[in-house]
């Protein structure tokens, strides 16, 4: 077992040998170093591997993964009655004005600020609120609504679809690539 009083037993002996570092015999102070886990949050530097994990059971740090994404969307997860997805938002875009008629949506924003309009028709957005890190937005179903950067930073921000807005699978890497593809 590691000695937390006496980390390096052997005097005089030097604490980091690349000639005998993966020697079975020899000592070395960290013995879990290279068997870490592929994410580990306090080890600095790791990734997390975005795609859609869905529908299995699931469990990811959500601020890690959303502060990670550089896609202007990506599904995380995708079940038959919810979705999970990551955006990116560029300084001074937007989502765009949309209107999901049958899907109500959830979003949290992890990184920068913005501003949420939102409103029952497409040319009368009333409701309008500026959002920051740690808000969270609820749009209910058939409701207008449009997010825009208003910071000098991406914004980064995951949204909860009830049911699934996206296929399976779905990354958009630019906001053209989204529009692209909604428009077939």
């Amino acid at each position: 077992m590691y000695n937390f009083y006496n980390p390096y037993p052997y005097p005089n002996a030097p604490i980091y040998n690349p000639n005998n570092m993966y020697n079975g015999y020899e000592l070395y102070p960290y013995p879990y170093w290279f068997n870490t886990p592929n994410y580990y949050p306090t080890y600095p530097n790791q990734s997390i591997r975005l795609k859609d994990y869905g529908p299995y059971p699931f469990v990811i740090n959500i601020e890690e993964a959303t502060k990670q994404n550089n896609n202007f969307r990506l599904a995380l997860w995708t079940g038959c009655h919810l979705q999970v997805t990551l955006m990116n938002i560029g300084v001074g875009e937007d989502i765009g004005l949309e209107m999901h008629p049958d899907v109500d949506q959830f979003i949290r924003i992890e990184e920068g600020q913005g501003v949420v309009k939102m409103g029952d028709r497409k040319d009368c957005l009333d409701f309008q609120r500026k959002v920051y890190d740690d808000y969270a937005i609820v749009i209910p179903a058939g409701k207008w609504h449009n997010l825009i950067n208003t910071g000098c930073k991406p914004l980064k921000l995951y949204s909860i679809y009830a049911p699934p807005e996206h296929p399976f699978g779905t990354v958009h890497e630019t906001k053209e690539d989204a529009e692209e593809h909604h428009s077939h």
